[in-house]
C-alpha cells in the first residue's frame, strides 16, 4: 500500500449536479452524488453509487486488478440493448483509507459509456 503524497496526489471531489451513465442507448446509472477521483496525472474518474445504478444491466465479472494506491478492483460488464461491455466498470469494495469515500462506489471506462453531467 502506497499513499497519495507530493508526488502523487489523489484528491476526492464531489461534483455538482446531475450525473446520467448510459450504454447502448440505456440509462444505467443515474445520480446527484457523483465523487470525482483526481490522481496524480491522470484523467479525472467519476465514482457513483451503487445503489442508484439500474444493477440488472450489470454482471459481476472474475476480472481484479490492484493499484498501489486504491486496493483491489473488481469488475462488471455491461448487457444492455443486445449489446455486451465485458469490464466497463470496476469497484473498490475495499479500498485503502486515503480513499475510503470512493468504497462500493461504480466507476465506468469512458470509451464504452456515454457519461452526461447536467449542472444545476
Amino acid at each position: 500500500m502506497l499513499e497519495p503524497g507530493p508526488g502523487h496526489p489523489i484528491t476526492i471531489a464531489p461534483v455538482p449536479g446531475r450525473v446520467v451513465v448510459r450504454y447502448a442507448g440505456t440509462a444505467v446509472l443515474s445520480t446527484r452524488d457523483a465523487l470525482e477521483l483526481r490522481e496524480s496525472s491522470y484523467p479525472p474518474v467519476l465514482y457513483l453509487p451503487r445503489e442508484d445504478a439500474e444493477m440488472g444491466y450489470f454482471e459481476p465479472s472474475e476480472k481484479r486488478t490492484r493499484c498501489p494506491y486504491k486496493g483491489e478492483a473488481s469488475y462488471f460488464s455491461l448487457r444492455a440493448g443486445g449489446a455486451h461491455a465485458p469490464d466497463a466498470v470496476w469497484s473498490y469494495e475495499a479500498p485503502y483509507p486515503a480513499v475510503a469515500e470512493i468504497a462500493g462506489r461504480l466507476a465506468f471506462y469512458s470509451d464504452r459509456v456515454t457519461i452526461e453531467i447536467a449542472p444545476e
